[in-house]
């Protein structure tokens, strides 16, 4: 008798045993599918950002080709006016142009570090 009852107890151990590996497994299992959810749900945010990257991006390239045309036209204003022998007052007013032509990019490097780095419809109407 004694034996019997060892006998069920060793089972009954082995079938308690096997439901709680069986429950850990199935515990792992759901953890593992949330953490891939969970990646998906970022890789979703991180798409969902994309066309705002893109927008910004046009709006900094726009104002940037702006003022690369502005900075090469004064420039080349310079440049015409050096070769020319102008006065001292054409190249003093040609010269503040170039410098007012460089000035929008340290105005716009201000304003990004200021944080507001998304207004390029409103720092262009200022031109």
């Amino acid at each position: 008798m004694l034996g019997t009852l060892l006998i069920i107890g060793v089972f009954a151990v082995l079938i308690f045993w096997a439901i709680g590996a069986y429950n850990a497994l199935i515990s792992l299992k759901n953890q593992v599918a949330n953490a891939w959810k969970q990646i998906d749900v970022q890789l979703k945010r991180r798409h969902d950002l994309i066309p705002n990257l893109i927008e910004t991006v046009r709006g900094a390239m726009q104002f940037e080709r702006g003022t690369l045309e502005a900075v090469v036209a004064a420039r080349n204003q310079a440049i015409k006016v050096e070769q020319g022998g102008a006065g001292v007052a054409q190249t003093a007013a040609v010269e503040a142009q170039l410098t007012g032509a460089g000035g929008w990019s340290k105005k716009r490097n201000k304003q990004i570090a200021k944080g507001n780095g998304n207004g390029f419809r409103d720092f262009d109407s200022h031109r």
